[in-house]
């Protein structure tokens, strides 16, 4: 077979094997190991390695963190003892903005440093978000409603912690730094940003629609993710 042609399969070879990996480990439902799939597949057309890397440390970051102090969780009532496998909605809902971004870079390649600074602060957003819910009931000390600020139970739509926020800064860190290593593109501030305005719009959507079940948790996430985008689409303006 010509080397050129093996090459140019490569990436398809190693999303295979990665996406055969995922679903067999079961860290994702049938559906959605192919929605995760065809979003890698968008994003590495668009972005290449550098996008393809932010989104496997984004997963990592995700699956790391929801196992951690896994029976802890599960003791407060905060987890569920079964490992759950993850959803075709929810890898849209964490992953979605990314693949169109990727799409968008594919078709549009004169856009995609914009867009590729775009697709890190949703992903930046995706990851503050999980590390300081998934870690902040850990480790937070104080809980507050992110509207009235008044003391609330941990793990409630909306309650945020001191601690969770700094741990959800450091999820945006990495992906920052991540940008930085990969891609060669250095903007570790403007993605804090992006990641927490994401995690904090998060937490404002939780205390207000999610809980009265005007907005599931999915749509939630979601526009987590847009706010990250919309934020670094701001930068690039300026």
């Amino acid at each position: 077979m010509d080397a050129g042609l093996i090459c140019g399969m490569l990436p398809l070879i190693l999303l295979l094997i990665v996406l055969g990996l995922v679903w067999y480990t079961r860290k994702l439902t049938v559906a959605g190991t192919l929605v995760a799939g065809v979003l890698a597949g968008v994003i590495f057309k668009g972005t290449g390695w550098t996008g393809i890397v932010l989104l496997g440390a984004f997963f990592m970051l995700g699956t790391g963190v929801t196992l951690w102090g896994k029976k802890d969780k599960v003791i407060a009532g905060l987890s569920d003892a079964e490992s759950s496998r993850r959803t075709a909605g929810q890898v849209l809902a964490n992953g979605g903005v990314a693949g169109l971004l990727g799409l968008a870079a594919w078709m549009f390649p004169v856009y995609q440093p914009a867009l590729l600074l775009m697709m890190a602060g949703s992903f930046s957003a995706a990851a503050a978000d999980t590390l300081a819910s998934e870690l902040g009931v850990l480790y937070g000390r104080r809980f507050y409603n992110i509207n009235s600020f008044k003391p609330e139970t941990k793990g409630l739509d909306g309650v945020v912690s001191l601690e969770g926020t700094l741990l959800g800064m450091a999820g945006s860190l990495i992906i920052a730094l991540l940008l930085g290593a990969v891609g060669g593109v250095w903007q570790v501030g403007a993605l804090l940003l992006a990641g927490t305005a994401g995690n904090l719009l998060d937490s404002w959507l939780g205390a207000t629609l999610e809980r009265k079940g005007r907005l599931s948790n999915n749509l939630v996430n979601a526009a987590n993710t847009l706010a990250g985008a919309a934020v670094m689409w701001l930068y690039t303006l300026l």
